[in-house]
């Protein structure tokens, strides 16, 4: 981890998958706020690009390059945090693997067992690393995505999105489970856990999946980023 906080009087952010599309607006906008940001991601040079961003508009970051998928990284990452801030106030969780489409019957393994790693498993790793933090925020927010672009309007998983669209819906229901745990626990003993919905936006992702799709016409990731933020944040009293 490096670059070190302004203050440790700052709210935390944690945010995996912070390197590119809304991982990446959430933590310029976080940090335009006065928030202190550590990011994750594998892809140390855009964690650097992101940083030099959050500079320049006089924010403060930590980046963490690290894989996800690496239980001992993961460990000393919340650790590391523990050791220097001792807590997390908002953790959101953008990290996923998006395999190529294909019909259920012809995934290739490599391909479902990355997605599931990155996707599922690892948010599954997370959540009882991370929710010690959030708890000693007394104020902490953990903020998950759903992905409605793998249900079509019935509701049904769209054809060829099979190993995706399972892998995310299995990352939803831990979630959507460890919020019912958490509301019956009551604010005073367990963080906030909020899932949001993100419009289409033009990410690299969106790009491979949708070709040819008008890119004019989506969200930008910055005004998804200010919305998705104004709404889980704002029972959350920071400072």
């Amino acid at each position: 981890m490096s670059s070190a906080p302004e203050s440790t009087a700052q709210p935390l952010a944690l945010i995996t998958g912070a390197s590119r599309g809304l991982g990446a607006a959430l933590a310029e906008e976080l940090a335009a706020q006065g928030w202190h940001v550590v990011a994750v991601a594998r892809t140390t040079g855009a964690l650097e690009e992101l940083d030099d961003r959050i500079q320049a508009r006089g924010g403060s970051a930590t980046l963490a390059p690290l894989d996800i998928t690496q239980d001992d990284a993961l460990r000393h990452l919340c650790r590391s945090i523990h050791d220097r801030w001792g807590r997390v106030d908002l953790w959101a969780h953008t990290a996923v693997n998006a395999p190529p489409l294909s019909p259920a019957g012809h995934v290739a393994i490599k391909d479902w067992d990355r997605a599931l790693a990155v996707t599922l498993r690892a948010t599954g790793v997370l959540i009882p690393m991370v929710e010690p933090l959030l708890r000693a925020s007394g104020r902490g927010t953990a903020l998950f995505f759903d992905d409605p672009a793998t249900r079509d309007e019935g509701g049904a998983t769209r054809k060829f999105w099979g190993a995706f669209g399972a892998a995310k819906a299995g990352q939803i229901a831990l979630a959507r489970a460890w919020a019912t745990e958490c509301t019956a626990l009551g604010p005073e003993r367990a963080p906030r856990i909020v899932i949001e919905s993100p419009l289409p936006m033009p990410t690299a992702t969106r790009a491979r999946f949708f070709p040819g799709e008008p890119r004019d016409t989506l969200a930008r990731p910055r005004d998804e980023a200010t919305r998705i933020l104004r709404a889980a944040l704002a029972q959350q009293t920071i400072g």
